[in-house]
C-alpha cells in the first residue's frame, strides 16, 4: 500500500514500471499486454489486483494517462480524475500516526500507480522517463549515479541506436 508522505519502495516502483511498460513494440507493433482479459486478469492478480473488468478498465486509463504525462504530452494534473473520491485516513500506533490510502475498490491499483508516480517524482525527479529510442514504447527509471541512463536496456534499444549512428557516420565520412 502506498502511504502519503511516503517514498514508493522498490516494489511499487516496479510495479509502476511494469504497468507503463505493458506496451511494448514487437516485430515493429504496438502491443498492449492488457488488452486480452485472460492476460489482463493475470496480471492484476500477479500484482495484487483482484482481476475484475472495472479494475482493468481504471488500470489502463491510468497507465495511459501516466505514460503520456511521462512523455510530457499531458500535464500531470490530467491524473486529477483518477484520484476522484480518494481520501488518506491518519493510523495511529505505537510507531506514530501514518496515513492510510482510502480508495474505492475497483480503483485502488490505478490510485496506487499514481501515488507511486507522485512519489518518485517527489524523491527522484527525472529519474523515470521513456526510452531515448524513438521506436520504443518502454519507460526506464534510472537509478545511476549521473542520471544519465537514456535506454530501456542497454543491450537492445542502447545497442541497436550506438550502431544506427556509427553506421550515419561511416555513411557520412564515404560520402565525403
Amino acid at each position: 500500500m502506498v502511504r502519503s508522505g511516503e517514498v514508493a519502495d522498490r516494489e511499487q516502483q516496479g510495479t509502476l514500471l511494469e504497468l507503463l511498460n505493458t506496451t511494448p513494440v514487437v516485430n515493429g507493433a504496438a502491443q498492449d499486454q492488457l488488452a486480452d482479459p485472460e492476460a489482463a486478469r493475470s496480471w492484476q492478480l500477479a500484482h495484487g489486483g483482484s482481476g475484475t473488468t472495472d479494475e482493468l478498465r481504471s488500470l489502463a486509463q491510468a497507465r495511459d494517462a501516466l505514460q503520456d504525462v511521462v512523455r510530457g504530452s499531458r500535464p500531470a494534473t490530467s491524473l486529477a480524475p483518477l484520484l476522484k473520491d480518494v481520501t488518506c485516513l491518519p493510523h495511529l500506533s505505537s510507531a506514530g500516526v501514518s496515513w492510510e490510502l482510502d480508495a474505492p475498490a475497483d480503483r485502488r491499483m490505478a490510485v496506487e500507480a499514481v501515488m507511486a508516480w507522485s512519489a518518485l517524482q517527489e524523491a527522484m525527479p527525472g529519474r523515470l522517463r521513456p526510452c531515448a529510442n524513438p521506436e520504443c514504447r518502454l519507460f526506464l527509471l534510472d537509478r545511476s549515479k549521473p542520471n544519465k541512463a537514456r535506454w530501456c536496456s542497454m543491450a537492445l534499444c542502447g545497442n541497436r541506436m550506438k550502431a544506427r549512428r556509427h553506421y550515419q557516420r561511416t555513411r557520412d565520412a564515404a560520402a565525403e
